[in-house]
């Protein structure tokens, strides 16, 4: 393996990570900025407020999102092992 194909491997790799946790954390700081907002309105300065909407809405959503975060997982190890059997 040459440098050129280890600098594509790790390019490829950060953006597969990037593809696969977008979702979880985009709806992590949606509901974060609900309710902040909440919070700042009704002036409930409290951590566990804040802390329980975000796990259940990304635990929703990673479930929800399970099958295409598989499917993406699975095609980028086959990209990877085929890849690697390429002399």
């Amino acid at each position: 393996m040459d440098a050129n194909t280890a600098v594509d491997l790790c390019r490829q790799s950060l953006l597969a990570a990037l593809l696969l946790a977008a979702p979880i954390l985009l709806v992590g700081m949606a509901v974060g900025l609900i309710v902040g907002l909440l919070q700042a309105l009704t002036q409930v300065q409290d951590q566990t407020v804040s802390f329980v909407p975000k796990l259940v809405a990304m635990s929703a959503v990673t479930i929800a999102c399970l099958p295409w975060l598989m499917g993406r997982l699975v095609e980028f190890a086959q990209q990877i092992f085929v890849s690697a059997a390429m002399p």
